[in-house]
């Protein structure tokens, strides 16, 4: 009865569940909010050159920032546009005391002993305003798209790293699961061994239980590499991300890169150097701007009177503009002024941090290109070789299971520190063409 009753809840439950799923999408459907119509996709076999690709295209950051050149462009349309001229229509001489307005020429509106004025006034800027607002227009535009690129340089520096680190994370669970397997090789061979009296039942145990933990290790990485390749997924902008993608590229194919060892300024400038430069000419834009501010721009007026019956229809022009006894725009002078100091310190500032950036990147890779050809060329191999001949000791009975343990546990350090080696090589590579503005392709380490 007691299980017919938790049936009887769960069939409640599920049925509750159901329905609150058709209420909301009932509501989704009410108020118009629906899934995209095209989500990203990420593919189950993925190089990071896809990867960048697509995430130049999806990435949520970088759709955002595109909408900055939208606000850009329309601020240069504005900037070209005159100003509208003002239409002004007025009636006096209304009679209000129950005297008639009627003339001998009818008593129609326009007929109406009424004084009637249309004026049409036009303003005029003068000064280098409209000249200077253009400017100011243009330099916003180009300050928007260096930061775009910029946004777009370093997005790709975030996909390779994220790539890389998904990559070293995968690395490091085959190499503890080959580790493990390994000493599970010598556990068979020690099972041999203690059937023969060669060792005690705990020597066996040991190498089971150092078998155990690496491959709870292997599995832990394992699940770290699942976590990082979900990240690179919302790096891409993908709406589901699953992380079950398999990387196509390997640490030794990205430890390749081109990178020239003694370049030190980038071959094109840097986007977010083209984004202050933008910066300091529009501040000096606004400066302009606001120093034509003081000369007071000019109104034209055309009049038309038209006053019945005895009137004539006349026309008339006018002149107007505000003097500028109080108010000579001092402060939209000052605070102008430090803008422009604030814009050079900035790109002052861009400029020593692009210098530094390309240093500390050279520094970086150097000593990282270095250490992996280290591990790769002599550590790793020397300590392959170490284990192989313990290993063969120890089943002929030549060597103790301390040096064993010894050996798997080095050789498994060192295959891992060789694997971390191989990724802080392609990370400080991209960092360091990065730094230069250059295309992410390569060369050989060697």
């Amino acid at each position: 009865m007691g299980h017919r009753m938790e049936s009887a809840y769960f069939r409640r439950l599920r049925a509750a569940f159901l329905g609150a799923c058709c209420l909301a999408g009932a509501l989704v459907r009410a108020t118009g909010v629906t899934e995209p119509v095209a989500p990203a996709q990420t593919p189950k076999q993925l190089t990071l050159s896809e990867a960048r690709r697509l995430a130049f295209l999806n990435n949520w950051d970088l759709l955002a920032a595109r909408s900055d050149i939208d606000m850009a462009t329309a601020q240069k349309i504005m900037a070209r546009e005159f100003p509208n001229p003002t239409l002004s229509l007025s009636s006096m001489k209304i009679n209000v005391d129950g005297h008639p307005n009627g003339t001998p020429s009818g008593n129609g509106v326009w007929e109406r002993s009424y004084d009637t004025l249309i004026a049409v006034n036009q303003l005029f800027e003068i000064g280098g305003k409209r000249s200077s607002r253009q400017a100011s227009a243009m330099a916003g535009y180009a300050g928007a798209r260096g930061r775009l690129l910029d946004a777009r340089r370093q997005l790709g520096l975030a996909v390779t790293r994220a790539y890389i680190a998904a990559l070293q994370a995968e690395s490091d669970a085959q190499i503890l699961q080959q580790s493990s397997q390994s000493l599970r090789q010598e556990a068979q061979i020690a099972q041999t061994r203690l059937g023969a009296g060669d060792i005690s039942k705990s020597d066996r145990n040991q190498i089971e239980i150092a078998a155990e933990r690496l491959e709870l290790d292997a599995r832990s990485a394992e699940t770290t590499a699942t976590t990082l390749r979900v990240a690179l997924e919302t790096l891409l902008g993908s709406t589901h991300p699953k992380g079950d993608w398999v990387a196509v590229d390997t640490l030794e194919s990205l430890t390749n890169a081109a990178v020239p060892p003694d370049q030190t300024t980038p071959a094109e400038p840097r986007p977010d150097l083209l984004a202050a430069e933008a910066g300091l000419k529009r501040a000096e834009a606004d400066l302009q701007m606001q120093r034509a501010l003081r000369i007071p721009d000019p109104t034209v007026q055309w009049m038309y009177e038209h006053e019945p019956p005895d009137q004539p229809n006349t026309v008339g022009l006018g002149f107007s503009f505000p003097l500028p006894l109080w108010n000579r725009n001092q402060g939209g002078i000052r605070s102008a002024e430090a803008s422009r100091a604030q814009a050079g310190l900035a790109l002052a500032k861009v400029r020593a941090q692009i210098a530094s950036e390309i240093e500390s990147a050279r520094l970086s890779y150097q000593d990282s290109a270095n250490r992996w050809r280290k591990y790769r060329d002599e550590i790793r191999p020397r300590s392959e070789e170490v284990r192989e001949a313990v290993s063969f000791a120890y089943e002929k009975g030549g060597a103790a299971l301390l040096d064993l343990l010894t050996a798997e546990r080095n050789d498994n350090e060192v295959r891992l520190a060789t694997a971390r080696a191989a990724a802080e090589t392609a990370v400080a590579a991209a960092t360091f063409k990065a730094a230069l503005n250059l295309p992410d392709e390569g060369t050989n380490v060697k």
